[in-house]
């Protein structure tokens, strides 16, 4: 029996992602910054850890509570929509820290006990706005790209000790609490910039008026399942109708 340590998994995807492998017979880690046992079915093969990715005491606990893990799925992240102008760099440097530095910190944790076991999986949730250039997404976006650009890296170092990288890009998901999670950051922060109202207007106009494809938390779970069991996954893996469009 395999394991799989989740980070984020308090809801959205993280949370479907720990019921999809439970569903399937791994053990399962699920961690999350409050833990709540009452968001998954009492189990056996389930634990809930407490892990805040930005706190490097909090990620050691964690691993080493965890024991040998077979597959890390880094999904804990936090969303921002905003003009640059109305991004100040303090909150810059949050999303950078939970997104990319604490994505980096949970995989650099859990590395050595792959490499002594011969072999591992990392499976690295982005998003798909990397694909396409998208307005008002600027710092959330660089933050992801770089989770992209690590992961093609990181893959290359890792590949002679067994252990596969694999990037999963999430395309727009209603579903999910991303939206109203960053409305709550944007008015905690004030709203968005004065200066760029008309053209916000614009935009989320047209985002209520997109009758496009979307992802469904089930496209997401799907993708990150295949990442971790498929050998012959793909490096990238876009999940959810929009994201396969956009990637071509």
């Amino acid at each position: 029996m395999k394991t799989v340590l989740i980070t984020g998994s308090s809801s959205g995807f993280g949370l479907e992602i720990a019921r999809q492998f439970l569903d399937r017979g791994w053990k399962v880690v699920a961690t999350m910054r409050k833990p709540d046992p009452a968001l998954l079915p009492d189990s056996e093969h389930l634990r809930i850890l407490p892990l805040d990715v930005t706190n490097g005491e909090s990620v050691a606990a964690a691993v080493e509570a965890a024991g040998p893990i077979d597959v890390l799925v880094n999904n804990a992240g936090i969303g921002w929509m905003n003009a640059f102008e109305g991004t100040p760099i303090d909150l810059a440097r949050e999303l950078f820290e939970t997104n990319t530095i604490g994505l980096m910190r949970v995989t650099q944790a859990v590395l050595p006990n792959m490499r002594e076991n011969g072999g591992g999986v990392v499976v690295n949730v982005s998003s798909s706005v990397t694909l396409r250039s998208l307005p008002l997404l600027s710092v959330y976006t660089a933050t992801k790209a770089a989770v992209n650009a690590f992961g093609a890296s990181l893959a290359i170092e890792l590949e002679p000790f067994g252990i596969r990288v694999k990037t999963v890009l999430p395309g727009s998901a209603p579903t999910t609490s991303f939206g109203s999670s960053a409305r709550a950051k944007i008015e905690a922060m004030g709203g968005f910039h004065p200066a760029y109202a008309d053209f916000v207007n614009r935009v989320l106009d047209g985002h209520r008026q997109s009758q496009g494809p979307k992802t469904q938390t089930s496209d997401v779970v799907e993708a990150v399942w295949r990442a971790a069991t498929d050998t012959d996954c793909p490096p990238l893996l876009p999940a959810g109708a929009d994201a396969v469009a956009w990637a071509g």
